[in-house]
C-alpha cells in the first residue's frame, strides 16, 4: 500500500498496532471491551510508536543539520543523559543515562545534538551494547574527531521485575575510539564523570 506521508503511514501503522494490542489483552483472558480497557489498545499503540521513533530518524542527519568549524581540540564532555529504550528480548523498559565525550579535528556540532542522537538509538529495540556502540561509531563515523568516548549506566527491568529480579543491579556499557583509546585520555575522561559513576 502507497502512503502519501509518514503520517500517514504512522496512523495506518497504528491502527494495525491497536488492532494486534487487542488481541492481545484478549489472548490474556481479559476483555478489550470493558470499561478501563477500551482505550488500552489504542494507549498502547501510540506509546509503542513513540518509544520506536528511532526507526524512523537519522542520527547522522541531525549532526550534519549542526556542525561547525572550529579550531578547538580539548575534549568536549556531555554527561548525565537520561535515556530510555526497550529491552529487545523481552521488550521491557530499561533506563539510565549516558555520558559522552569527543575530540574535535576541525568541527564542532552543538551540544544539543548528543543527546538527541542517543535519543535517536535508544527509541528502537535495544539492547545496551549495541546502543553503545551505535552512538560510538555515529559520532565517529559522522564527525571524523580525533576520538570518541560513551559510557552508559542502566537499569533494566527484565532483570528487575522477572527473572532473577535484582531491582540494585546497573549494568555499565562503554566504548572508546581515536585518542581516548590512550589510558591516559581514557582515564581523564573516566575522571570527569567519576562523581556521576557508582
Amino acid at each position: 500500500m502507497a502512503y502519501r506521508n509518514f503520517e500517514e503511514y504512522n496512523i495506518e501503522l497504528t491502527q494495525e498496532v491497536k488492532e494486534r494490542y487487542a488481541g492481545i489483552i484478549n489472548e490474556l483472558g481479559e476483555d478489550p471491551f470493558r470499561e478501563g480497557l477500551v482505550k488500552t489498545p489504542e494507549r498502547a499503540a501510540k506509546a509503542m510508536m513513540f518509544l520506536t521513533q528511532g526507526y524512523h530518524q537519522n542520527a547522522e542527519e541531525i549532526l550534519r543539520g549542526a556542525m561547525f568549524k572550529e579550531d578547538y581540540d580539548d575534549m568536549v564532555i556531555v554527561k548525565d543523559i537520561e535515556l530510555y529504550s526497550l529491552c529487545e528480548h523481552h521488550m521491557l523498559p530499561f533506563f539510565g543515562k549516558a555520558h559522552v565525550a569527543y575530540i574535535p579535528n576541525g568541527q564542532i556540532v552543538g551540544l544539543s545534538k548528543i543527546p538527541r542522537i542517543v535519543d535517536v538509538f535508544a527509541r528502537r529495540l535495544q539492547v545496551q551494547e549495541r546502543l553503545t556502540h551505535d552512538i560510538l561509531e555515529c559520532l565517529n563515523n559522522t564527525l571524523q574527531p580525533q576520538g570518541v568516548a560513551v559510557v552508559i549506566e542502566a537499569s533494566h527491568m527484565c532483570m528487575m521485575m522477572r527473572g532473577v529480579q535484582k531491582q540494585n543491579s546497573v549494568t555499565t556499557t562503554s566504548g572508546f575510539r581515536g585518542q581516548f583509546e590512550k589510558i591516559e585520555t581514557r582515564n581523564e575522561f573516566l575522571k570527569l564523570i567519576s562523581s556521576d559513576l557508582s
